[in-house]
């Protein structure tokens, strides 16, 4: 009995380990598959079911949501504001070589991010962007002389803006801001350019004194004119009964200081003074 008892023992022992490892595994394989159950979908972005390498075009918010364990996955699309930088030759109006640096700032249409996914998938940057703006830089800086793309780059700016936008439009992806960060030309024509500007400033300032001599000159005859008309309103004041007035007066003076001595002259004859005219005043 003891025998028997013992192999009913020795039997039962790996039908407990197996039985062990049976509810470990489980216990993984559930954990996987839960973990495997959930996908979330980051601030910023949309999200997209996959389902064995097919789009559904339910478009899934910010957060947590479900999926079937192994067979679907969640595709994430930015939604938000991206740049994209690129260099471009071309050549302007005036057959000037120019290398252009443009700054792209662009956003998904959050509604139609099923069809942009589904369309084009997501290197749309390199497939759509990249290309549209080497085009368009080249079309809008042949319309344009050199000087023009420096003096004008708000304009040409705008242009690209426009153009950029309404092509790609048809993707499904907005322009929010288009900066021409640098045009690049030939050291030749940047020699041409900085010499034109020191004549321009030469001839500014050549301007700019020949004016102020003008002025000058102006001012001068304005101011002697006006030392003439003074002259000759002062002459018109000047009459026979004001040079008498004024000779009284300094009479007057005089005669308040004399202290009623005659002066005392050396070596010479004793001035006359008319004491009678004075005493009549």
């Amino acid at each position: 009995m003891e025998v028997i008892n013992a192999s009913k023992q020795h039997s039962n022992k790996p039908t407990n380990i197996n039985k062990i490892v049976g509810w470990i595994a489980g216990i993984i394989l559930a954990v996987i598959l839960a973990l495997n159950s959930f996908s979330s979908v980051e601030y910023g972005h949309l999200g997209l079911y996959k389902t064995f390498g097919k789009l559904n075009d339910e478009i899934l918010s910010p957060g947590i949501h479900m999926k079937v364990p192994f067979i679907q996955t969640v595709i994430q699309i930015n939604t938000q504001i991206t740049k994209v930088e690129t260099d471009t030759s071309a050549s302007s109006k005036d057959l000037q070589p120019v290398s252009t640096h443009v700054a792209v700032n662009y956003s998904v249409n959050k509604a139609a991010v099923f069809n942009l996914m589904n369309n084009i998938g997501g290197s749309y940057d390199t497939v759509i962007i990249s290309p549209a703006i080497q085009e368009i830089i080249k079309e809008v800086t042949a319309k344009y002389p050199a000087e023009d793309l420096i003096t004008k780059r708000d304009l040409v700016a705008g242009e690209v803006s426009d153009l950029l936008s309404k092509r790609l439009a048809r993707y499904d992806l907005v322009i929010n801001d288009i900066n021409i960060v640098n045009f690049k030309f030939s050291d030749s024509f940047n020699q041409s350019i900085e010499a034109k500007q020191v004549a321009q400033q030469q001839a500014l300032k050549a301007e700019n004194d020949l004016k102020r001599i003008e002025i000058e000159a102006k001012q001068k005859i304005s101011q002697a004119g006006a030392e003439a008309e003074s002259l000759r309103l002062k002459k018109l004041e000047i009459t026979p009964d004001l040079i008498n007035l004024k000779q009284i007066e300094i009479q007057e003076k005089a005669l308040e200081k004399w202290d009623g001595k005659l002066p005392t002259v050396t070596g010479g004859a004793t001035p006359f003074i008319d004491l009678s005219s004075l005493t009549k005043k």
